[in-house]
């Protein structure tokens, strides 16, 4: 009988498998890193074929951790960093090209065209997105654009494009070409309404129909394949679970009601807010995106609020400043402090996305004095991060016109409890961390295990998640409200540096 559900989780700088058991504890996990490819400023690559190397990697190492046989796992899920784009060559896998990731701008100049065009209102009512470089789509026409020989090929099924999730079910069974709504809907192809591929969007970016993959239920259980004998697994286990990362968090919180909210801290920081089976179109820079959708049911949707730079900012303080040796150092260094010494970082280095969408801003480091040194400098970067999800929850609020009160936490810079207690205090509201806090991957594991009936339900979800810990607000409302106007005025700065 099988005792367990898998979970594959390619984000942006690493890909992890994980086993989860029936109570949603993890069992055994590995983890690899994958380069980061600058390849010119604005540039952000990475290699597809690298990435499915690690993932066998990671499987082979788990099940070797976990001593157990292939055939006690249940199901398969996935879940992916959104947007990041490959194209490859149907019969023999290979790439046309380094993959185009989430945070990339070089297609600034078709989304100005775009933009010039008109087309700003019909995208956002089809697809609920603005007009952005962090989309799919752009970098699709980049491509085609750039490889003179592959529209033709496209448009005779040669090729295939796919986000990380779609690469990896391809390798996993051997050809599936498939994809789910949460992932398509980053994709500004398909029309919320429909969960189709939109054929005026299509003739816009000039893309063929035949090289997008079928879009399938998060939670299939027509199931979307089988795991190859052959492959990492060496054994047929059913492929029936995909999500978004931030989608699969929101799951994996079990934020199932309409008005539940979940804010992920992982390379960027991502809040989801659950509209339920409506359509909600933002007037606060917000983005309109498909939730989830299990089985037959009607999609759910959610308003989202998009943070491009977030566990990436303490990178950049570790790898290209060498403030840092190691994350884990930021709590210590803040601490040190009583506070950032008047210094603001905003750390708009791919421009800045929720609410703004301002392509043209570039990071800024203000307000510096003789009296500012390192340990003030990280602690402004930890603040940027809480100030930036402040900019995104008056949004939410405003959109929805509830004030949440409690907001559900994840991702791996929530082990530090110190940046969650400077999130409480910037807020103004209650935090609370679950006891698994790799809820990405434990969607992805809830959306395949629901597929085959290895949990009966929602109500079984929500019994797994419970409290880690929670967090007050320590500072008074002047003190809240102080700090924040002077991040609002450091964001201005920002504007209008990039051409």
């Amino acid at each position: 009988m099988a005792k367990y559900v898998g979970a594959i989780d390619s984000g942006t700088t690493s890909t992890r498998f994980m086993l989860f058991d029936v109570r949603g504890d993890i069992v055994a996990y590995d983890q690899r890193e994958h380069r980061q490819i600058f390849p010119q400023s604005g540039w952000v690559e990475h290699d597809p074929l690298e990435i499915w190397q690690n993932t066998r990697e990671v499987i082979g190492a788990t099940l070797a951790k976990a001593e157990i046989a292939p055939e006690e796992i249940a199901a398969i899920g996935t879940t992916n960093q959104r947007e990041t784009t490959i194209l490859w060559e149907r019969t023999t896998g290979r790439p046309l090209a380094n993959a185009i990731v989430w945070q990339d701008t070089r297609t600034d100049r078709i989304c100005r065209e775009l933009q010039a065009a008109g087309h700003a209102e019909l995208l956002y009512r089809r697809t609920g997105l603005p007009i952005a470089t962090y989309f799919s789509a752009p970098k699709i026409r980049w491509l085609l654009e750039q490889h003179p020989e592959a529209r033709a090929r496209a448009a005779t099924g040669e090729l295939l494009f796919g986000t990380v999730d779609t690469w990896l079910i391809w390798q996993l069974t051997g050809g599936a070409h498939v994809t789910d709504p949460t992932n398509a809907s980053r994709t500004m192809l398909m029309n919320l309404e429909t969960l189709d591929w939109d054929d005026e969007l299509l003739a816009l970016f000039d893309i063929p129909r035949s090289l997008l993959p079928r879009i399938a239920p998060s939670s299939d259980p027509s199931f979307y394949g089988f795991t190859l004998p052959t492959g990492p697994f060496r054994a047929r286990i059913p492929v029936c679970g995909d999500l978004g990362d931030q989608q699969a968090a929101t799951v994996g919180q079990t934020c199932f009601t309409p008005g539940e909210a979940k804010n992920t801290y992982g390379t960027g920081c991502f809040m989801l807010l659950n509209t339920g089976n409506e359509i909600v179109h933002s007037r606060n820079g917000l983005l309109t995106t498909v939730c989830y959708q299990f089985g037959v049911q009607p999609p759910v949707y959610a308003l989202e609020g998009s943070i491009a730079m977030a566990g990436a900012t303490v990178q950049w303080l570790r790898d290209n400043l060498r403030l840092i040796d190691h994350a884990a150092e930021t709590e210590a260094l803040a601490q040190s402090v009583p506070d950032s010494g008047g210094c603001y970082l905003v750390p708009a280095f791919s421009g800045l996305f929720a609410p703004y969408w301002r392509s043209d801003a570039r990071g800024v480091l203000v307000g510096l004095t003789r009296y500012v040194n390192r340990a003030h400098v990280v602690r402004a970067a930890l603040e940027a991060i809480c100030y930036q999800t402040r900019e995104v929850l008056d949004a939410m609020n405003a959109d929805s016109g509830v004030a949440l009160t409690t907001l559900k936490v994840d991702g791996g810079a929530t082990v530090n409890n110190f940046l969650m207690q400077l999130q409480a205090d910037i807020l103004g509201t209650r935090v609370i961390r679950p006891k698994v806090a790799e809820t990405t991957s434990l969607g992805a594991a809830y959306a395949a295990g629901l597929a085959v009936g290895f949990w009966t339900g929602l109500d079984a979800l929500r019994a797994n998640w419970q409290i880690d810990r929670e967090w007050l607000p320590q500072i008074d409302a002047a003190r809240r409200e102080a700090g924040y106007a002077g991040w609002r005025k450091a964001v201005t700065r920002t504007f209008d540096w990039a051409d």
